[in-house]
């Protein structure tokens, strides 16, 4: 960052491609009689859940990711629903990858659908980048798929080529020179900059800020004021241009959640779909060498739509003294379902999640003085039996070993779901 506010220059240095309604497109791709039609993806197939992904076709209806499925089958009578597939989402996510980085180098993988190019002097003329633009779209749609279309933009900083890739959807192309960031910038409204939401909207206004020229106009110590920490006078930079260093993120949690398909919502299907996520996250906890030392349960109860309230959702977790392996996690999860039956009655269930928090490396943490220590020999055994488990299904495939319930039960996991700041590792798919 340049502190000291002098006008050095700012080159067109990122290329940021963002793929277009990418969950959507991928099954306009691999299945030829939902091309052009209204398409929906749906994490389960039930009215009560949310879309997670529509086609520019069904977003022409005022569908979008989060509509209701009941309401899109409301605002349009042609919607096609169809479940998600998520390892085939992963799949086309590293052809993406394969084919950018015929063209240009892929510096940082920032979501399922979204990746940033980092230019060198030679490449990042707006000739340049126009032609580079235009190789990357033709090599999509020759080697990953005529339906995989993406929206780039470019910009002298990675934020701001994210929101120059907003500015025209779908399969646009945005240049934003130097010169022009201000005036460009000014057209667009707050919630047009990534990480200005809702709330943070309404606390913009209420500071008499209602449009992207105020915005520009605040100096840095305004800035980080107006936004309550060091976040509002790095927007200031990064709004001017400058290319600061991205902030390394920490994995702080593992989670899994799951809406419940009608069968699954009695009590003891829910419980036996939760002990399926838990072993699910342990095996990601192993793989990435952590252990963790709370489990969180939230649950949401079913409920009529128009009597939902907060007080349809519990959560509770449970401090653990750092483990990993499978059958300590089970123990404790039994333990906060019982707690859970007892303090949030109802007959069924919609939605259940399980979250492993305060993690560390492995071997990095020391008993407390008043924490009783588990035998050491039980906990390797443990370990040891939750390992084995986890080779048995990378080889004979998901749920080739499963605990304490039998997966063709109705639990059989389909894989992970995919939080678009988060891509599975393959590897997950065999959990």
């Amino acid at each position: 960052m340049n502190a000291t506010g002098s006008e050095d220059a700012k080159p067109l240095r990122w290329l940021y491609l963002d793929l277009n309604s990418y969950f959507a497109s991928v099954e306009q791709q691999l299945d030829p009689a939902l091309r052009g039609r209204p398409v929906v993806v749906s994490p389960v197939m039930t009215d009560s859940t949310s879309a997670i992904a529509a086609s520019y076709e069904a977003k022409a209806f005022g569908i979008k990711t989060g509509t209701p499925i009941w309401r899109a089958k409301e605002l349009c009578r042609d919607v096609v629903i169809v479940p998600a597939r998520h390892g085939e989402y992963v799949r086309y996510h590293h052809e993406v990858i394969a084919e950018v980085e015929r063209h240009v180098p892929v510096t940082a993988v920032c979501s399922i659908d979204e990746v940033a190019c980092r230019l060198m002097d030679n490449e990042n003329s707006v000739e340049a980048v126009t032609a580079l633009s235009a190789r990357i779209k033709a090599g999509l749609a020759a080697n990953v798929g005529e339906f995989i279309k993406g929206s780039i933009g470019v910009a002298p900083n990675r934020f701001l080529a994210k929101i120059a890739a907003d500015m025209k959807k779908p399969d646009g192309l945005t240049i934003l020179p130097e010169a022009e960031l201000a005036d460009r910038l000014r057209t667009l409204k707050p919630g047009d900059i990534p990480g200005v939401g809702r709330n943070m909207e309404k606390r913009l206004a209420a500071a008499g800020i209602v449009d992207v020229a105020r915005i520009l106009a605040l100096d840095p110590r305004e800035a980080r004021s107006v936004w309550g920490s060091v976040w509002g006078e790095r927007l200031h930079w990064l709004l001017k241009g400058h290319d600061l260093p991205e902030i390394p993120t920490v994995t702080r949690s593992i989670g899994h959640s799951h809406v419940l398909a009608p069968d699954l919502r009695p009590p003891d299907a829910a419980r036996l779909v939760a002990r399926r996520l838990l072993v699910k996250a342990a095996t990601r906890l192993r793989r990435m060498e952590r252990s963790t030392g709370a489990l969180v349960l939230t649950v949401r109860a079913e409920v009529p739509r128009e009597t939902r309230s907060r007080d349809d959702k519990w959560s509770e977790g449970k401090k653990l003294l750092h483990v990993q392996d499978n059958f300590t996690l089970l123990a404790a999860l039994d333990e906060l379902w019982t707690q859970m039956r007892s303090e949030f009655v109802a007959r069924r269930y919609v939605q259940v999640a399980v979250t492993l928090l305060d993690l560390v490396p492995v071997g990095a943490t020391q008993i407390d003085l008043f924490d009783a220590e588990p035998a050491p020999r039980a906990t390797a055994k443990r370990l040891a039996l939750s390992e084995a488990m986890d080779r048995m299904n990378k080889r004979f495939g998901r749920d080739a070993v499963t605990v304490g319930h039998d997966a063709r039960g109705g639990t059989k996991s389909k894989g992970p779901a995919i939080a678009f700041t988060r891509i599975p590792d393959l590897a997950e798919f065999n959990e």
